[in-house]
């Protein structure tokens, strides 16, 4: 379609009609008309339409959104409440979460740097937030908005069997129940105690960094993993596809990575891409491909093909010579550790 700012013809969303260039070079003009955009896709879900920044709110300060929340009003993920002046809502007590298990090996985005790809006739217990910091418009689990499930600790924390060797919690984003994760993984070690089992956290990275210490914490000693989500190099871009900063994910990418020579032989930090067409564009992946080999050239980096999902479900999925050229340019800055999925997505 044609882009509404340049006039050129682009592979673009109808929801979101602004080429990626555009984005980046005229933000400033474009930025009220994308926050409509996010606006009425979220309320559709009866979800906050805006981050609220209201001076005399109490602030959450568990994710880069950063909401100052007036009482009895939420937060942007409208999961975090202002109770009499004290931030609620979610805690370590309960979750809206839902879970399931996945043999193994499974689709995993670490499956390729993974020991969890040879335990045949083991288990990973997938836990689902059903929460999240961003409003991807291409979201692929975007069915987290419809919460149904409503856990305590123990709930979930029984569903580890004898034969469950890892626990990934994702979402959503289990950045809102952050303190549900960590409490579950400890009960489960305690339950499991000398047995091997991997705890391993997939998010978009927008968590404080203090909590992602802790997540740190608990992969490094269970051969677990941190997945993050590099959606984009570009705020501005991530703001315009996900609504929110991705400053966080940034710094939460070299913090991670600050551990990885703690263990060097299963990756602590595993970086994961997923290649929208029409807008993850070459100069977005150059820009992350400096920005990790300036990090760490060891990072393993997943690039998954994109199916059309939620707001754009009216794009194609990722080209083969997409991926291909994402690999490329990984290669050219000395990324030692790529991989390509979704494949079976590619045309």
């Amino acid at each position: 379609m044609i882009c509404q700012e340049c006039k050129k013809e682009r592979i673009l969303s109808k929801t979101l009609p602004y080429c990626s260039e555009c984005i980046r070079k005229n933000y400033n003009k474009l930025y009220p008309k994308i926050l409509k955009i996010h606006e009425q896709t979220r309320k559709a879900y009866n979800l906050p339409e805006k981050i609220p920044q209201d001076k005399n709110g109490i602030p959450c300060g568990i994710c880069v959104n950063n909401c100052s929340i007036t009482k009895n009003n939420t937060g942007y993920c409208g999961v975090r409440k202002n109770i009499d002046n004290k931030i609620s809502g979610s805690d370590e007590n309960w979750a809206f979460v839902d879970w399931y298990h996945d043999p193994l090996p499974t689709n995993c985005v670490a499956d390729w740097v993974c020991d969890g790809n040879k335990e045949y006739g083991c288990k990973n217990l997938a836990v689902f937030y059903e929460a999240c910091t961003f409003n991807c418009l291409f979201c692929q689990n975007w069915h987290y908005r419809e919460r149904k499930n409503r856990a305590t600790v123990r709930e979930l924390a029984s569903a580890a069997d004898p034969l469950t060797s890892c626990i990934c919690f994702f979402g959503g984003d289990p950045t809102l129940f952050a303190l549900h994760t960590i409490a579950t993984a400890k009960e489960i070690l305690e339950r499991k105690q000398h047995k091997k089992f991997r705890i391993c956290w997939e998010t978009n990275g927008s968590v404080s960094s203090r909590i992602m210490e802790t997540w740190i914490e608990l992969s490094l000693k269970t051969n677990g993993c941190i997945k993050i989500d590099f959606k984009t190099f570009s705020e501005e871009l991530n703001i315009a596809l996900c609504s929110a900063s991705n400053n966080n994910t940034k710094e939460n990418i070299k913090l991670v990575a600050k551990y990885i020579p703690q263990r060097e032989r299963l990756p602590l930090l595993i970086v994961s891409t997923l290649l929208i067409p029409g807008y993850i564009d070459e100069y977005e992946i150059t820009e992350m491909a400096k920005f990790l080999s300036s990090i760490n050239k060891n990072i393993p980096w997943s690039f998954l093909g994109f199916f059309p999902h939620f707001y754009f479900n009216d794009l194609p999925c990722t080209s083969r010579k997409q991926a291909e050229k994402a690999l490329e340019i990984a290669s050219d800055y000395g990324i030692n550790k790529t991989n390509i999925g979704n494949s079976h997505l590619l045309i």
